[in-house]
């Protein structure tokens, strides 16, 4: 039975393409996304729920699948001194994800921006020490929508709002990049935080038309029935959370965790079958018979 690695068709092609010198790779762009984790009300003996959600099927990327909330980096994030700021400094930022550190602040600014435009979920309190409680109302909703039509910029939106970001709150995990061969292309940072006391999150994306909180465990199995179709970064980081009883386990677990970017190698063999790898993730090899589909 197939699994549900998403895989597009015109793969083979492109990078046939890209071998031959005929396609040019393209820059990634930088972005982050976050697994958003709660524990269950009856207790944390099958580890925590993650929130998901399912890209839709007329997205021109990764269509159809399940993704967590997340998006690219706004330049502006980097270049704002005076961002509300709480949590490790941007210099241990910039040491944990191999970045400078006005880099390492867009990239964690884009995580909690991008986690509250398409979940609703903010990560930013009045102080060090505190978390906001809800976010609902119409008010909040007019500075999501400014946020996404980037008419307000984050620091914009955190002084208006009197709030400063909560760094802490947040534990890198993983980092993957798009294969070269991919025309839309992303150095995407993985991070894991926990659902804040008295926050809901609900589909705020237009990007998405589902939302779903899921054990990793149950995620996992319905990617290998083919019954939930994941990119390769999801699916892997989904499997990583499995050995977690609880989000804060997971929290502390994220420091520990190594960062060196995964990129897909695709190699053409003398008979011409192409061979799609992901190093260090043997699960997701492909082998494409020259003319034929991936095995």
């Amino acid at each position: 039975m197939p699994n549900g690695q998403w895989y597009p068709p015109e793969w083979p092609d492109r990078i046939r393409a890209l071998a031959a010198g005929e396609l040019t790779a393209v820059e990634p762009r930088r972005a982050a996304t976050v697994m958003l984790l709660r524990d269950g009300a009856t207790g944390t003996d099958t580890g925590p729920a993650v929130h998901m959600l399912r890209r839709r099927a007329s997205m021109a990327f990764a269509g159809g699948a399940y993704a967590y909330p997340g998006g690219g980096v706004d330049p502006r994030d980097a270049e704002d001194a005076g961002l509300g700021w709480a949590g490790p400094a941007r210099e241990t930022w910039a040491e944990r994800l191999g970045t400078d550190p006005a880099s390492a602040q867009a990239i964690v600014c884009a995580a909690v921006r991008e986690t509250y435009e398409e979940a609703g979920v903010l990560l930013a309190g009045p102080d060090a020490t505190t978390v906001v409680g809800d976010t609902t109302g119409d008010d909040w909703e007019a500075d999501r929508q400014a946020l996404v039509t980037r008419d307000l910029s984050f620091a914009e939106f955190l002084e208006r709002r009197g709030l400063v970001l909560r760094s802490d709150l947040l534990g890198a995990w993983a980092r993957w990049i798009t294969p070269e061969f991919e025309p839309r292309r992303y150095d995407t940072w993985f991070f894991v935080a926990a659902l804040p006391e008295g926050q809901v999150t609900r589909n705020a994306s237009t990007e998405a038309d589902r939302t779903v909180w899921i054990r990793p465990a149950e995620a996992a199995a319905g990617y290998d029935k083919g019954e939930l179709l994941m990119m390769p970064p999801t699916i892997s980081t989904l499997r990583d959370l499995l050995p977690y009883a609880t989000a804060a386990e997971a929290l502390v677990g994220a420091a520990g965790r190594d960062l060196t970017p995964v990129l897909a190698r695709a190699r053409l063999t003398e008979t011409g079958e192409l061979v799609l790898s992901w190093p260090g993730h043997d699960e997701f090899t492909k082998h494409i018979p020259a003319g034929g589909r991936p095995s």
